[in-house]
């Protein structure tokens, strides 16, 4: 039986490749279930400094599985809360990740899939790729994928693209500031590989952990709070490792190595 996700590295990048590609990647419990285990691999792996996930197949994610939602119906209110966890954590899992995710998108992005996309930190698609939250085509709702689209875009482009159910090119999405870069498919995964290796270099590894927690933290709070959180933050980062190495090669005139 092959694996639901395949997994390499290849210069400090991890790339996690969806591999249900006869059901267009579309989300099921245990196919969830097994992207939460890869993504937990590349956050233990001391050779991983950035996750790149991708699909196989015509569709990056074209959602949840509409066959397993149907047998859902069926389970009790505490079932679906369990089910639901499960997928609320895959997107937490990404979006408070200590190490910088990319995603890749070809072919469809739709509902969860979508969500699966936009939440990385990065999302690269190929100019012919398509996004949408169809969920209220279906008599279903974007309800865990909102949480997260809402702090992205804010709610009036939420709105438009939640309410409408409307599929959008990359163009689109990229001007809703759903994802980051459009490129060519036959430059895209040079171009993704080339990016993620070029931040591994580049960039701290405690930074961007730090960074992450508190763009995670900070809209939750109230300007005093905030101000509060970030001093504390910031004297934090003076006495890091990190920052002692940057600091010092800088004015040594060094090339620093992350």
């Amino acid at each position: 039986m092959e694996e639901l996700v395949t997994y390499e590295i290849k210069d400090r990048v991890a790339y996690l490749t969806l591999n249900r590609p006869e059901k267009r990647n579309a989300l099921s419990f245990e196919f969830v279930g097994a992207i939460k285990e890869s993504i937990q691999k590349a956050l233990a792996d001391a050779n991983c400094k950035v996750l790149v996930i991708r699909g196989n197949g015509e569709a990056f994610c074209s959602g949840a599985d509409l066959a397993s939602l149907q047998q859902l119906q069926n389970n009790t209110f505490e079932e679906n809360i369990a089910d639901s966890t499960h997928l609320a954590e895959l997107f937490q899992l990404i979006y408070q990740s200590p190490k910088i995710v990319i995603s890749l998108v070809h072919g469809a992005a739709f509902a969860g899939g979508c969500g699966l996309a936009t939440i990385c930190d990065f999302c690269f698609a190929e100019s012919h790729a398509r996004f949408a939250y169809t969920e209220v085509k279906i008599g279903f709702i974007p309800a865990i994928v909102l949480v997260f689209l809402l702090r992205q875009i804010g709610e009036r482009k939420a709105r438009q693209i939640l309410l409408s159910g409307e599929i959008l090119d990359a163009l689109q999405a990229k001007e809703l500031g759903l994802i980051n870069y459009v490129v060519d498919s036959s430059l895209i995964h040079e171009t993704v590989h080339e990016f993620a290796v070029k931040l591994a270099k580049q960039t701290s590894s405690q930074s961007i952990a730090s960074t992450k927690k508190m763009l995670a933290n900070v809209p939750e709070k109230s300007l005093e709070e905030a101000i509060k959180y970030a001093t504390e933050m910031n004297a934090n980062a003076r006495s890091s490792e990190d920052c002692k190495k940057g600091i010092s090669a800088f004015l040594n005139k060094e090339k620093i190595s992350w």
